[in-house]
C-alpha cells in the first residue's frame, strides 16, 4: 500500500522560507511523477509544481523563481523549497504521486505566511 505523508508546515512571516517533505512508502516512488499542490481557505486546490521520474520539473507561475521541488529517490522522499514566501502563500500543501491512473495523496501539511 502505497501512503505519502507530508512534514514542514508552519507559520513563517512573509520573505521567509520553508521546506516541506513527503515521504513515500512502497516501491514505486522512483517511477512516479510527484506533484505539489495547495488549497487556500475559499479556493480550489491548485497545483504548485511537479517532477516527473525523470527529474523533468514544472511550476505555477505564481511561484516560479521562488519554489523548487527536488525528489531523492533513494529515500522515497520529494520536496518543495519555498523561498520569499508571500501572505497568498498560505494554504494546506498536499502531496501528490501518480503513476498511470494509479494516485495517492497525501493528508496535507498547512502553511501560514503572516506577520
Amino acid at each position: 500500500q502505497v501512503q505519502l505523508v507530508e512534514s514542514g508546515g508552519g507559520l513563517v512571516q512573509p520573505g521567509g522560507s520553508l521546506r516541506l517533505s513527503c515521504a513515500v512508502s512502497g516501491t514505486i516512488f522512483s517511477i512516479s511523477a510527484m506533484g505539489w499542490y495547495r488549497q487556500a481557505p475559499g479556493k480550489e486546490r491548485e497545483l504548485v509544481a511537479f517532477i516527473t521520474s525523470v527529474r523533468i520539473t514544472n511550476y505555477a507561475d505564481s511561484v516560479k523563481g521562488r519554489f523548487t521541488i527536488s525528489r531523492d529517490n533513494a529515500e522515497n522522499t520529494v520536496y518543495l523549497q519555498m523561498n520569499s514566501l508571500k501572505s497568498e502563500d498560505t494554504a494546506v500543501y498536499y502531496c501528490n504521486l501518480r503513476r498511470g491512473s494509479f494516485e495517492v495523496w497525501g493528508r496535507g501539511t498547512l502553511v501560514t505566511v503572516s506577520s
